[in-house]
């Protein structure tokens, strides 16, 4: 099977930790990362979408994508 996951946060260091513990994880990029300003927050945020291939299990909505 193949996950998808969408990883948000400030553009800081904890946002591009957060990106390298899932390629360290074998998550992998899918597209370009965006970056957008928040009016609320008054911060700038950043998204990088993320794959992976999963063997030997099945999708299943409750899973913790995270933990695979």
């Amino acid at each position: 099977m193949k996950l998808y996951r969408f990883l948000t946060g400030a553009d800081d260091s904890a946002f591009c930790h957060k990106v390298s513990l899932a390629l360290s994880k074998g998550w992998e990029l899918h597209g370009s990362p965006t970056y957008a300003f928040n009016a609320t927050t008054g911060e700038m945020q950043c998204g990088q979408a993320v794959t992976k291939t999963v063997h030997g299990k099945e999708y299943d909505p409750s899973m913790k994508l995270g933990e695979q």
